[in-house]
């Protein structure tokens, strides 16, 4: 997996090897998504939409969304609304306020009921409006808002008085006259023209009259995140971290799974593939206890990270398969020689091939046909942790039989320089895995239909002497 690209079928292994682990995995992320929405009560939330009258411009209107979340409107809203417990600032983090088009500014509040996010939504609102009419002039101080006022009530009384001074003019008798109401015509007209400039020059004019465009509507359902999302998030997570942690693990491993890297490893040729039937291995006594149990239940007792087993013919394929290396061996060796099977002790899988591949020796065709007939050979288990290969004793080199995926180059290193210090030169590598059997079985010799397992501690010898 450290050089293998990511593929849709390595996702698709994963689950249906791992599917026990991954489904109690992915119920234990529901169950967190479940814990975390009983922690975080639901929300609700609603909006109440406030219209500002007249032109306004873009940073105004951001302007006016940046008032209706102030901490004075937040502030008066929770002294009118006099929620126990609920002050202007915990109130301030529950509302938000945004500019949309047409000059609205839409206020949004979030409570834990329905009927508190309206009452909230709506009393800011209503701040806001007051709160911004009090910036921009409608309720400052009385004095200085009453001056606008007599000014209006000035002119009006001076208009009115030149009105009548134009009327106690001589009319038109004299030219002193004319000029005289001439004058008064364009005092009167100069004033109304200040007065309108005035009122045209007002910042807060057409501006100060905002409207709350009805109540907020009372929300049904609850706001994001809610407890069905929060379950349904807890478990994908939860999913997807099994399949990533299996994915991570699977590209740091070191074990070896190429033909070629475990020649390379082994300083030696590969010389063959052989199968066994894919039959559940014997549980061996470190296989018991608690721990094992466990991993039974959990479905992580056996490797995912290696090809799923190929359908096998028959038993007399597989006999095929053992007879070509075994020929190949003699083909290797010229004359009947011994040859030492070394098994990787833990290798189900290499033990039974061993077994099986001594049973085949020991039936030699040609037992006396000089350089073609199958050599002699004697299978033991040798520890990887502390390889140690029994003395040469007439053996003309040893054959390493092991399954792919399970052992590190630093291992099989270790194996390779047991050999030579007892005196063994490897000759070749024997690759075991696992095939289906088929549902008929085909006519084979009889002897063979089983396949031999290996005794364990003890050496397993076969061919023709």
């Amino acid at each position: 997996m450290s050089d293998d690209t990511i593929r849709l079928v390595t996702i698709g292994r994963i689950i249906r090897r791992r599917r026990r682990l991954l489904i109690i995995l992915t119920l234990m992320g529901a169950l967190v998504g479940y814990g975390a929405s009983v922690l975080f009560p639901p929300r609700y939330t609603t909006s109440a939409s406030v219209l500002l009258p007249g032109a306004w411009e873009e940073r105004e209107l951001l302007t006016q969304a940046q008032i209706a979340t102030s901490s004075v409107v937040a502030d008066r809203a929770a002294a009118t609304l006099g929620w126990p417990g609920v002050s202007g600032s915990e109130l301030r983090d529950r509302v938000s306020a945004q500019a949309a088009d047409g000059n609205i500014i839409t206020i949004s509040g979030t409570a834990d009921t329905p009927e508190r996010a309206q009452q909230l939504s709506d009393q800011v609102a209503q701040q806001f409006v007051a709160f911004a009419a009090r910036i921009a002039g409608d309720d400052t101080d009385p004095e200085a808002a009453a001056r606008p006022e007599a000014l209006r009530q000035m002119v009006v009384q001076t208009s009115r008085r030149i009105s009548e001074l134009a009327d106690a003019a001589d009319p038109g008798r004299t030219v002193e006259s004319v000029q005289t109401r001439t004058e008064l015509a364009k005092l009167r007209t100069t004033l109304q023209e200040a007065i309108t400039k005035l009122e045209e020059a007002d910042p807060a004019a057409g501006k100060t009259s905002m409207v709350v465009m009805g109540p907020a509507a009372r929300p049904t359902g609850e706001a994001p995140p809610t407890r069905t999302q929060l379950i349904a998030g807890g478990a994908l997570l939860f999913f997807l971290l099994a399949v990533i942690g299996h994915l991570t693990a699977a590209r740091m491993s070191h074990r070896l799974r190429t033909e070629a890297e475990i020649a390379a490893a082994l300083g030696s040729e590969l010389l063959g593939a052989v199968e066994v039937p894919g039959e559940r291995p014997t549980r061996r006594r470190e296989g018991r206890g608690p721990r094992a149990l466990i991993r039974r239940l959990l479905g992580v007792d056996t490797r995912w990270d290696i090809p799923a087993p190929r359908t096998s013919g028959d038993e007399a394929g597989r006999q095929i398969r053992y007879r070509r290396v075994c020929a190949r061996l003699g083909d290797l060796l010229p004359g009947p020689r011994r040859l030492l099977v070394v098994v990787p002790d833990g290798d189900e899988i290499a033990r039974r091939a061993a077994g099986q591949l001594v049973a085949e020796a020991g039936s030699d065709p040609s037992p006396g046909s000089s350089g073609r007939g199958y050599p002699v050979l004697r299978a033991v288990e040798v520890s990887v942790s502390q390889p140690m290969v029994p003395d040469r004793d007439g053996e003309s080199g040893a054959l390493v039989v092991l399954s792919p995926g399970n052992w590190t180059a630093v291992e099989l290193a270790g194996i390779a320089e047991a050999c030579a210090e007892a005196g063994h030169e490897v000759v070749g590598v024997i690759l075991a895995g696992t095939a289906l059997t088929s549902p008929t079985r085909s006519a084979g010799r009889p002897r063979h239909a089983a396949t031999p397992a290996l005794p364990v501690g003890r050496d397993a010898t076969g061919g023709s002497g």
